[in-house]
């Protein structure tokens, strides 16, 4: 092969990899002295043949770590000897809240509101800045692995703006059971790849600072079917496609008063409007008043936490034009990605 034929390296700060070669780096961060160093790591699997580059990111929101498994057993697949195209893997972007076991950084902004960033601004800015010139801006496509937030876990679930041909594409192909319309929030990383002409899918599933096994093996699953479709990796020659169901909307039912919360719908669950999910009582076990459904549809996000001051964010439910479909979806899911592992086993990749 000439040289004008051979792939070009890839390169992330100064670091090229070769094609057919694996690279780890790290981008220096702020630490907050000359012995507290911090550094972003960057793994970097450049594939022999040109395809498009794809980038994985988890943990933006530090306690989001359902990601990091993803990303990890995605990097020891063995598929990934045949690649076409380019995975940039970056497992644990805020760094920051990683460390400290919480979702912002030190300057309690969020990472996921601070895109673009810059270069002279506040942490959040200079970190936004950083992975979005180093990183994002040399990717084409993109998946962002997250979890529920606050004591709240989500259902496996992508969210995409279905408006755009091709993420809603991807978002079918990721093959989780639903689908969320959902548009760009400001200063996001999914905004700042639509503005470059990037779509990134969004992953959510599980709750923060917790390993969960179907929201792992589905993502896992998911990534390796967005890589297919991309055709970055050889399609199986039999494949089992599970229905994926769409949602235009959905909403949160808040706490009608402060108290102790007993949740009495499950995650996943399809309600009917005006079925009761939940009753909230004050802390002595009085003045009890139930909690219910404002509409028909399934049960996509629940906090985890009983105790709840009035309006706080309860049970998010979406709606669909066919609930009963949906649920039958996530039925088949949840059947798919179950076995007898616990939350923290291994499992190997070659079976998912």
């Amino acid at each position: 092969m000439t040289d004008k034929m051979r792939r070009q390296p890839f390169k992330i700060g100064s670091v090229a990899v070769e094609p057919g070669n694996r690279e780890t780096l790290s981008l220096q961060l702020s630490g907050q002295s000359p012995y507290t160093p911090m550094s972003l790591p960057i793994h970097v699997i450049h594939g022999k043949q040109d395809g498009p580059v794809l980038l994985l990111s988890g943990a933006i929101h530090g306690d989001e770590i359902n990601g990091i498994e993803i990303i990890r057993r995605i990097r020891h697949t063995k598929a990934l000897n045949r690649l076409h195209g380019t995975l940039i893997c970056a497992p644990i972007v805020n760094v920051y809240g990683f460390f400290n076991h919480t979702r912002y950084l030190p300057d309690r902004r969020d990472l996921n509101r601070s895109f673009p960033g810059s270069e002279h601004g506040s942490l959040a800015a200079r970190l936004a800045n950083l992975f979005a010139t180093e990183v994002v801006d040399k990717a084409t496509h993109g998946i962002d692995l997250h979890t529920g937030s606050n004591h709240r876990t989500n259902l496996p679930q992508i969210r995409a703006n279905l408006d755009h041909p091709e993420s809603a594409h991807l978002a079918r192909a990721f093959g989780a059971p639903i689908i969320i319309d959902s548009k760009q929030r400001d200063g996001s990383l999914r905004e700042y790849g639509m503005s470059k002409g990037l779509p990134i899918l969004l992953y959510e599933a599980g709750e923060g600072l917790r390993f969960d096994a179907l929201s792992i093996r589905g993502g896992v699953r998911g990534v390796l079917n967005v890589m297919r479709e991309l055709k970055m990796l050889p399609h199986r020659t039999q494949t089992v496609s599970p229905e994926v169901i769409e949602s235009r909307s959905s909403q949160w039912q808040r706490a009608p008063m402060g108290g102790l919360l007993r949740i009495e719908a499950a995650l996943g669950a399809r309600v009917e409007r005006g079925q009761v999910i939940g009753r909230v009582a004050d802390a002595i076990g009085d003045n009890e008043t139930e909690v219910l459904s404002p509409v028909t549809g399934i049960i996509i996000g629940r906090t985890n936490n009983p105790v709840v001051n009035e309006g706080d964010a309860l049970f998010h439910i979406a709606k669909f034009a066919d609930s009963k479909n949906a649920q039958q979806a996530i039925d088949d899911f949840q059947e798919m990605h179950t076995d007898s592992l616990g939350e923290g086993d291994y499992v190997d990749p070659g079976v998912v």
